[in-house]
């Protein structure tokens, strides 16, 4: 089982875009592994659609996506098709085949008492690092949302940049909390913007990305 913080497994499958090793297409940059249960299936077809519509907001986060199933690669770019026909955008990321859950193994994404053989939807983001920062998953029936996935992506690079935390329900531009490692003198000086005291221990200043 991956814990955060763990180095994530590397490795080399046959994809979309042809073969690929992990950390070598990830380079520096950010990285989201999730897997699908099925291909031609009605909730996956929604999320890959939607995975390829947000490309444009994973780059502007140095962030690279990467699909998988147990289908084979055959499978996987009939399948496009349909993606692109619901979605409006051509599959622009790749997908993994993993026919001998090689991958889904090494990530654990298969959950014998949700599906015996296939992959749930388990979602991993990976830093820079290589290092695990954020893995979540759900049940087959469940589409998973996006837009929270992308949030916590702003949340996590802005806890690299700056000493700060994020507070519940937290979205871009609003109030960020104050690393408890700076002394009030210390976070003025690091959060020219101000900082609002709540409590000793709680402290806010404005968004600093």
């Amino acid at each position: 089982m991956l814990l955060l913080g763990d180095l994530v497994p590397d490795f080399t499958a046959e994809t979309t875009m042809g073969t690929i090793n992990l950390y070598e297409w990830l380079g520096d940059g950010w990285g989201i592994l999730f897997s699908h249960p099925k291909d031609f299936t009605p909730v996956c077809t929604t999320e890959l659609s939607e995975v390829a519509r947000l490309k444009p907001e994973f780059d502007r986060r140095d962030t690279k996506a990467v699909g998988l199933s147990v289908d084979s690669a055959e499978s996987h770019l009939q399948w496009a098709g349909d993606i692109g026909d619901f979605s409006g955008t051509e599959l622009n990321f790749p997908l993994v085949a993993d026919p001998k859950r090689e991958v889904a193994e090494l990530y654990g994404m298969i959950h014998p008492r949700e599906l015996e053989t296939l992959t749930v939807r388990s979602l991993f983001i990976i830093d820079p690092r290589k290092r695990l920062r954020l893995s979540i998953t759900y049940p087959a029936a469940v589409g998973r949302n996006f837009s929270e996935i992308l949030r916590v992506l702003d949340a996590l690079q802005r806890v690299d940049r700056f000493p700060i935390s994020t507070p519940a329900n937290w979205s871009p531009g609003q109030e960020v909390i104050v690393s408890g490692s700076l002394d009030d003198s210390e976070a003025r000086v690091s959060f020219p913007a101000g900082v609002r005291i709540v409590k000793p221990y709680l402290r806010f200043t404005p968004d600093p990305a």
